[in-house]
């Protein structure tokens, strides 16, 4: 049984609590977050102990950390967790700041610690069996990747002056993506972005609407196409072509019912938000995180969290300088 110290009991802090509580080899030994009516209700739910980011890093009893508190805290955790020998599992990102993500897997590194990076799309089902079926080379020579991932509904304006903006907080886990399935490096990127959805995401200095090109050494382009806004579900879709077809995963729906009639065919929208579209995904990411702790080799890294950001950087640069970046 390993012992987890929760350090964050929002959204996402809660998911991996449920998470952490249901698998027969990890228990929810402590909570800790200044926000004193959530972290009581957890400490309670799991009978877990309330704990200070003191306290937890320095008991012995705790096993390994779950980081799922706001992303400027996630440096100073990782790296106390390193320094005082225990394992890490971290939500995206590491850090908004490449050169402290750098820094921080030095640290990591130099303690030979464990860090596991939160991108939990790498562990959906149908995405993973896409991805079974390129490394089998099923369809050939991969000549196109296309991405599609598109929110519900826009954020607060607030939202897009704390996250990090668009490219590091939600294109993150789509340049993640595009690293997994090519199995490789793009060469160069080219993002293209606007305001269509709400202007006063434009006002805060972000955007909302993205088209980005990657390309390959092999001759392959990836694009992602993201926007704030679908209006119907939360739209995750991938298509790979190649030399011998094409393979596709598409989007989970509501209900599997289809209606046919003279007015033509209904089917239910795409599952609404994300904590229903990757509920699976951040079980078998948790499964996979004690595989690790039981001496499995990680298939997210801490170096997978600095790629992904140094992406969302030169997707930025490219952005603001509408010039094609070579990586």
């Amino acid at each position: 049984m390993f012992n987890i110290a929760l350090f964050g009991v929002g959204r996402i802090g809660r998911i991996h609590g449920q998470n952490i509580h249901d698998h027969t080899q990890t228990n929810v030994y402590s909570v800790i977050d200044p926000y004193v009516e959530g972290r009581e209700e957890l400490s309670e739910k799991y009978d877990a102990k309330i704990q200070t980011t003191e306290e937890a890093m320095a008991d012995p009893n705790v096993d390994a950390v779950c980081i799922c508190s706001a992303t400027d805290t996630h440096v100073n955790l990782i790296e106390l967790a390193a320094q005082h020998g225990k394992a890490i599992f971290c939500e995206k990102p590491i850090d908004l700041d490449l050169a402290k993500v750098r820094d921080c897997l030095k640290v990591v590194e130099e303690n030979n610690s464990i860090l596991f990076i939160g991108f939990n799309r790498r562990y959906d089902a149908h995405f993973n069996e896409l991805k079974a079926r390129l490394n089998d080379k099923a369809i050939g020579q991969v000549e196109s990747l296309i991405i599609t991932s598109r929110d519900p509904a826009a954020p607060p304006a607030e939202y897009a002056k704390t996250s990090g903006g668009m490219y590091r907080d939600m294109t993150i886990h789509d340049f993640d993506m595009v690293r997994y399935l090519m199995n490789a490096e793009p060469t160069s990127i080219k993002a293209y972005g606007s305001c269509m959805v709400d202007p006063e995401i434009g006002k805060a200095g972000d955007i909302d609407t993205s088209v980005i090109v990657l390309t390959f050494e092999s001759g392959a382009i990836a694009t992602i196409n993201n926007s704030r806004r679908s209006g119907y579900g939360y739209d995750q879709r991938i298509e790979v072509h190649g030399s011998n077809g094409m393979l596709s995963a598409g989007n989970i729906t509501e209900n599997s019912v289809k209606q046919f009639g003279n007015q033509g065919a209904v089917e239910a929208n795409p599952e609404y938000f994300f904590l229903q579209r990757y509920a699976g995904a951040y079980k078998n990411e948790w499964n996979h995180f004690v595989d690790v702790l039981g001496g499995a080799t990680s298939l997210s890294p801490g170096i997978d969290g600095e790629r992904a950001l140094a992406l969302a950087d030169a997707a930025l640069e490219s952005l603001h300088s509408n010039k094609t970046v070579m990586l």
